[in-house]
């Protein structure tokens, strides 16, 4: 479903508690949490209900979810609630493209990295696009602390296969992987997407990996 504009987006966005915009601006955008708490980040995090989730489930963990559209940036924040707000600290959603990673973080900064139901960009033409291409895991590499991690969940088989193959060529040390997490040991403690649970409602299987950094 194609979202509309609405007026005001990035304002709404920008002055928004949760909300951060142009983070190349920041010295530290670690700053922003005050504290020196290990750092999760998701990259493309829809309506954001797997990053507040987290949030609230890990409070010794600051989150940051990043969102390359304004439409998409402005829904997830008008999903959020204030109570969700006033209670749930360590999480932020930030309005710009994953590739800005190592612009934004210093080396060795992100100990885990979430690409949750990524777009799949199923033309040939487009493979660089994806998530899991090198040019990306070269990103991730360099942000990512020593045995830092990738954890990926998507119900595009293509993209999955693909990511396995590019991880594991890229000299990525493959701790998880299944194409069927619900119905796998992996399942206890997921917190499911949006995309996810309609997903697993139409009874489509649900692959996930976890990459760790050598």
């Amino acid at each position: 479903m194609r979202l509309r504009y609405i007026e005001g987006q990035y304002d709404y966005v920008k002055n928004h508690t949760k909300g951060i915009v142009e983070p190349q601006n920041y010295d530290d955008i670690k700053e922003k949490f005050g504290n020196n708490k290990p750092l999760h980040v998701e990259l493309g995090c829809g309506k954001g209900r797997f990053i507040r989730g987290m949030a609230a489930s890990n409070p010794d963990i600051n989150f940051l979810g990043f969102e390359k559209s304004i439409k998409v940036a402005y829904r997830c924040l008008k999903c959020s609630s204030s109570a969700i707000d006033e209670e749930v600290k360590n999480y932020y959603i930030v309005y710009s493209n994953g590739d800005i990673l190592s612009e934004v973080f210093p080396e060795k900064s992100i100990e885990r990295i979430y690409l949750n139901f990524s777009d799949p960009w199923p033309k040939p033409s487009h493979y660089k696009r994806r998530l899991t291409h090198k040019g990306f895991l070269d990103i991730y590499r360099k942000v990512l602390v020593d045995s830092g991690e990738i954890h990926m969940k998507t119900d595009n088989n293509d993209l999955f296969e693909y990511s396995v193959e590019q991880l594991a060529q890229d000299n990525w040390e493959l701790i998880l992987v299944t194409r069927d997490l619900h119905n796998s040991e992996y399942v206890n403690g997921n917190i499911m997407t949006e995309y996810e649970e309609k997903f697993s409602e139409f009874g489509k299987k649900i692959n996930k990996l976890v990459a760790r950094k050598k």
